[in-house]
């Protein structure tokens, strides 16, 4: 039932019209016929009538455009999978996912970036799925790409589409598991799409190839090329919605902070902020993912889902840095649509345009298809049929598959990108220390997190921290530290919960077992019995003020934690909530016991150490004020009242000379420039500057001159490797002159701050 209940959208309500099965026009200057008035299979796709009058459509063929008997035996389902349907919406979704993969390739796969991330002799830790994948050399990853862009447009144009088809599938899935850092859900869903495409016969209209192969031009395709792209898409919707039942989403935990956004403005009209976030962006979440893909598959409830549907993507188009996605997943909803949208809509434009258009007469007769009880079946039509049944229910396995590669769970399932699981969870992390230990000589030290890697996701995954360990534990004795030791030490929050440990900074990660059918023994589980605080510790938040933070903390007993307060932070103080703590003063070589309840102030510029003493773990929190951003607001606010008496005369004297810039005077000669005065003077130029670029108008500007320099870049670095590939590489002033030609302008997009990266949220702590 799991293929068969996304079959024949397009025939539902439509049966009662249709009509005894005519022989087929000729396409020669013969009448035509406009392709909504056309008969037959080669309009409907349906099976020839019988003769007499029809019978009334029975519910399920109204409701799912089939009979339920018809998938009774093995036999009338693979007739059914084969029944002749219209190649036009299939074209058109080819086109723009061809199209949209093409403006990928050099933005989110990175091709106008590949000299930064693979330089010949870059000493970088990597994380490829399986440790015998390795990127090329600099110019092999740069024609690599070139082909996957080649590939890419060859699916847009249709032209050698087969051939098009493996030339970007085959680049693209080994960009993917060769870097796991770069996984997500839709970067899964492009690689699956363009699989299944591959298989299907989507050139068979508005395509290069059907200019010179007539055979294929405007010719049926059999409906299971229809069957499995709507079920791909059923379930990225159906179990992203089973995802969301997840307690955390439910209670409004995942993405607390998204009500924020100027995209909910109109909803916190008439709701609180908390309220906008648990009914539309938790609530509405859940009910459009888990009610998406039935009411896409239904006739009358078509159009209110392609409503909600296209609102949906477009507002996380504004919300997430997710490249494509949204796009995607809105061209795919055509394909829930009649199969002939795209030609009725074509027949709509003047005749005189209609000649450089895809045809607008009805489709031909294919060899792929099944027309009635003419002929038997083919082996090659129970194949297509059987791979369509295996791969839906292969799609529904794997999300659920993590009993099985135990050693890519954390606290959560998996690794990211296969579940659809998306934005279920949200991390912020406030400390993250790696400490080393040379092997021979015992010497200790720290290393900078993120060290020789090019990514953040690495903090999150064991599987990752292995790969990271074994890679420093290599790199590090280029450096005289023989076999070393590798400790993690990672403050995580996960949906709004404690910062606590991930991992048991006790262990050495390189000697550490890890095997992917196995649970990692070095991995803290997740206290989830605190999860009941976060009601209380958002409450104790929302009542500080902007210059006072608090950071919560859970730790397992018998660790510590060790944490620096900056001298900017001149009052803090640490409170337990929950078991027993040893705070050690470190300078002051002195200890104090705190029970439930009871708390202490911290000294300033000192190290001090939090000892779990107790038998469960320990909750405690860090209120720290900012004195030094405290003083300095306060005084730039004395500037700006100084200089509003000065302006409307109620000022008791006048300014001095080195206030004298705040009017907007120049500053008198030999008087010294006040940097309290600059660096208001430099804000208030920022905030207009701001406003100048917050146009639609200018963003639309910069937004255009970004892409153009990614996509230029991403030209002139091939065409540079392509020509090193064929004749060699020129000396390296030539090739430096080249380079600093295809970086044109390009700090200018550097200082915009486009950041694409890892969307977790970091929190400065007071360690930092």
């Amino acid at each position: 039932m799991a293929a068969a209940a996304v079959v024949e959208g397009e025939e539902r309500g439509r049966e009662r019209e249709r009509e005894r099965e005519l022989p087929r026009a000729p396409e020669g200057p013969a009448r035509r016929r406009r392709p909504e008035q056309a008969t037959g299979p080669a309009a409907t796709g349906a099976a020839e009538p019988g003769p007499g009058a029809e019978p009334e459509p029975s519910v399920s063929r109204r409701l799912l455009g089939f009979e339920l008997r018809e998938l009774s035996r093995w036999h009338r389902f693979v007739r059914l999978l084969h029944r002749p349907t219209d190649p036009a919406a299939l074209g058109a979704f080819r086109a723009a996912f061809g199209l949209l993969m093409a403006l990928d390739v050099p933005q989110e796969r990175g091709m106008a970036l590949l000299d930064r991330r693979f330089l010949d002799g870059l000493e970088v830790c990597r994380f490829p799925l399986l440790p015998a994948l390795q990127p090329l050399p600099l110019d092999g990853m740069y024609l690599l790409y070139g082909v996957m862009l080649l590939g890419a447009l060859g699916m847009m144009l249709g032209c050698w589409y087969r051939l098009s088809c493996v030339a970007f599938l085959c680049p693209y899935w080994y960009v993917l598991l060769l870097d796991k850092t770069s996984w997500n859900n839709h970067s899964y869903l492009y690689g699956l799409l363009a699989f299944q495409l591959t298989f299907m016969g989507a050139d068979r209209y508005g395509s290069v190839d059907g200019l010179f192969r007539p055979h294929k031009r405007n010719a049926h395709v059999p409906l299971w090329n229809y069957t499995l792209l709507r079920a791909q898409i059923f379930l990225v919707y159906f179990i992203a919605g089973l995802k969301k039942l997840d307690m955390d989403w439910v209670s409004g935990y995942s993405m607390g902070s998204l009500a924020r956004h100027w995209l909910f403005a109109p909803f916190r009209l008439v709701l609180s902020e908390q309220s906008t976030s648990l009914l539309v962006v938790h609530g509405g979440g859940l009910l459009l993912d888990l009610s998406a893909g039935f009411l896409l598959l239904l006739d009358a409830t078509r159009p209110i889902a392609l409503i909600f549907i296209t609102y949906f993507h477009c507002m996380n188009s504004q919300l997430f840095s997710i490249g494509m996605f949204p796009y995607t997943m809105l061209a795919s909803s055509g394909l829930f649509c009649h199969p002939g949208w795209p030609r009725r809509l074509l027949a709509r434009c003047p005749r005189w345009l209609q000649g450089g258009l895809p045809s607008t007469r009805p489709p031909r007769h294919s060899p792929d298809c099944h027309y009635g009880a003419r002929g038997g079946l083919r082996p090659r039509q129970h194949l297509a049929a059987a791979f369509t049944v295996l791969y839906v229910l292969e799609q529904l396995f794997l999300p659920y598959s993590h009993f099985i590669t135990q050693g890519y769970n954390n606290w959560t399932n998996g690794l990211y990108g296969y579940s659809w699981d998306m934005m279920v969870h949200s991390r912020f992390h406030q400390h993250v220390k790696i400490t080393y230990q040379d092997g021979l000589t015992g010497d200790v030290g720290y290393l900078k997190p993120g060290v020789f890697t090019q990514s953040r996701r690495w903090k999150d995954h064991a599987d990752m921290l292995k790969q990271y360990a074994t890679c420093l534990s290599q790199l590090l004795p280029r450096y005289n530290i023989s076999e070393p030791r590798i400790y993690f030490d990672i403050w995580v929050s996960i949906n709004d919960r404690f910062q606590q440990r991930l991992v048991d900074p006790r262990v050495d990660v390189v000697r550490a077992p890890w095997s992917p059918w196995r649970r990692t023994p070095w991995v803290l589980p997740l206290l989830l019995e605190l999860s009941p605080w976060r009601q209380r510790l958002q409450e104790l938040e929302s009542s500080l003020d902007r210059h006072t933070d608090v950071v919560f903390i859970a730790d397992f007993p018998g660790l510590h934690l060790e944490n620096f307060v900056s001298e900017d932070l001149g009052n803090t103080s640490l409170r337990v909530l929950r078991g027993e703590v040893l705070v050690e003063l470190v300078e002051q070589h002195r200890n104090h016991s705190l029970r439930e309840g009871e708390g202490m102030q911290l000294p300033a510029g000192q190290y001090h150490k939090v000892h779990t003493v107790s038998a469960e773990p320990s909750c405690y929190l860090y209120l720290y004020v900012n004195t030094t951003a405290r003083a300095l607001e306060l005084n730039l606010s004395r500037l700006q009242e100084l200089r509003d008496r000065a302006r409307n005369g109620t000022a008791p004297e006048p300014l001095p000379p080195e206030l004298r810039p705040l009017l907007g005077e120049p500053l008198p000669p030999g008087a010294a420039e006040d940097p309290l005065v600059a660096l208001l003077l430099r804000r208030e130029r920022r905030e207009r500057e701001r406003e100048l670029g917050a146009g639609l108008g200018q963003r639309l500007r910069r937004f255009l001159r970004r892409k153009l320099r990614l996509f230029r870049r991403s030209v002139l670095m091939t065409c540079i490797s392509l020509r090193n590939l064929a004749v060699g590489r020129p000396p390296p002033e030539r090739l430096a002159q080249e380079l600093a030609f295809a970086d044109w302008r390009e700090e200018e997009e550097e200082k915009g701050g486009d950041d694409g990266g890892d969307t977790d949220t970091v929190r400065g702590d007071p360690e930092l």
